[in-house]
């Protein structure tokens, strides 16, 4: 019997009338892991396409993989590079000494192994912790669970420290997806992003473990300052005094989050993205737009006591999370404006905001992702003003 006849066979169980009939998203969730879904309109207009939610969600998975692969090579690179300076410790360190491997920041193999001991414990507790409440409220609510708790936890686990507590970790994925998403009626029905309101979460209620010089880079003992703390702290000039150039920011290799140090595999995801159309490009273009501008403006005004102000668009453009946050969060089609003058105006915001946070804010350095959940929130309010320009604009014309 084969996998499909097998999914026909259970089928009855679980539709309505069956023995298992609550535990139909179950069902589904697997079924439409495995199949595209064969659910279709039945009912006037109809739409013939072949996009869906499966496919969307799967191009942003896929559009990830370059962050990922970076991701796992910088973190061990950076874990590597403090063992040289201070020694192995733990069981990750444990497991490749067995291994053979070593410890050799040299070693494209050894980082990437290294790396990826860090990554998988994030990712596995947070798909596990996050889709055990996907699950429960799509048995409550009686509907499907959507396959955009796989962007979710992918972009959640990619903006984490490899130092995170893996409760804390289960902890904001929960937060993230109930008070982000299910609160609100699930995928599609959310204002905000459901993997930055779990990372706001994390950052506000447990700041030790979410900020400062230590959390970066997994080695007991180990303290660097972020490149966005030095550039606040000494200024941007100051940066490669502390061995980052500008192109070790671009290429990714500095300290940050699992995922997001990289600017030019955020712009490979972003260029498939595009090519896809799952991004809009409008959204892209506001929020460089409200970056560049913001930030050259406060070069000309100038500070003699924050070297912030001096900071060009470009430093902007490299530390941080702000390609990632970018590509994979502005994008965001459910909490992001829909309307296209909207879409400048909301990109726009958001790169202001951040060099706003960036710079006016000592105590928060980074300030994306804050930027995205300040957009999100105006995001509906902007498209109501340009609907309501748009309504008045043709009733003049008709008058």
């Amino acid at each position: 019997m084969g996998l499909r006849a097998f999914f026909d066979r259970l089928e009855p169980q679980f539709t309505k009338g069956g023995k298992y009939e609550k535990y139909f998203p179950l069902y589904e969730m697997v079924e439409s892991f495995i199949y595209t879904p064969k659910t279709v309109t039945t009912v006037a207009p109809h739409a013939r396409s072949y996009i869906d939610m499966k496919r969307i969600m799967t191009y942003v998975v896929l559009a990830t993989v370059p962050c990922i692969l970076f991701g796992l090579y910088n973190t061990g690179l950076q874990t590597n590079l403090a063992i040289a300076e201070l020694g192995p410790s733990g069981w990750r360190a444990a497991i490749i000494e067995a291994l053979g491997i070593g410890f050799n920041p040299a070693n494209p193999l050894a980082n990437m192994l290294h790396g990826l001991l860090y990554f998988l414990p994030i990712y596995i507790v947070t798909l596990v912790a996050g889709g055990i409440f996907e699950v429960i409220f799509a048995v409550v609510r009686r509907h499907e669970v959507n396959e955009g708790f796989l962007v979710t936890s992918m972009l959640y686990t990619l903006i984490m420290p490899a130092t995170a507590p893996l409760w804390q970790v289960a902890l904001g994925i929960i937060f993230g997806v109930v008070i982000g998403k299910e609160v609100f009626g699930g995928t599609g029905k959310n204002f905000l992003n459901p993997a930055l309101v779990g990372r706001a979460f994390l950052y506000f209620a447990y700041p030790a473990q979410m900020s400062g010089d230590t959390v970066w880079t997994p080695v007991d003992g180990f303290s660097g300052a972020t490149a966005l703390a030095v550039g606040a702290s000494d200024g941007y000039a100051a940066l490669p005094a502390h061995g980052i150039t500008w192109m070790d920011a671009f290429i990714g290799t500095i300290q940050g989050c699992l995922g997001e140090t990289s600017t030019i595999a955020c712009l490979i995801g972003l260029v498939f993205l595009l090519a896809t159309r799952i991004a809009n490009w409008r959204l892209i273009v506001g929020c460089l737009a409200g970056m560049i501008a913001f930030s050259s403006l406060l070069n000309w005004i100038g500070s003699d006591s924050n070297p912030m102000f001096a900071m060009p668009w470009y430093w902007h453009l490299v530390l941080g999370g702000y390609a990632f946050g970018l590509v994979f969060m502005v994008t965001e089609p459910v909490s992001a404006s829909h309307t296209n003058v909207g879409r400048y105006i909301y990109g726009a915001l958001i790169g202001f905001m951040v060099v706003m946070i960036r710079v006016i804010n000592p105590a928060f350095p980074e300030g994306m992702m804050l930027a995205i959940l300040f957009g999100n929130v105006f995001a509906p309010l902007i498209d109501y003003f340009v609907i309501q320009a748009n309504i008045k604009r043709r009733a003049k014309r008709n008058a």
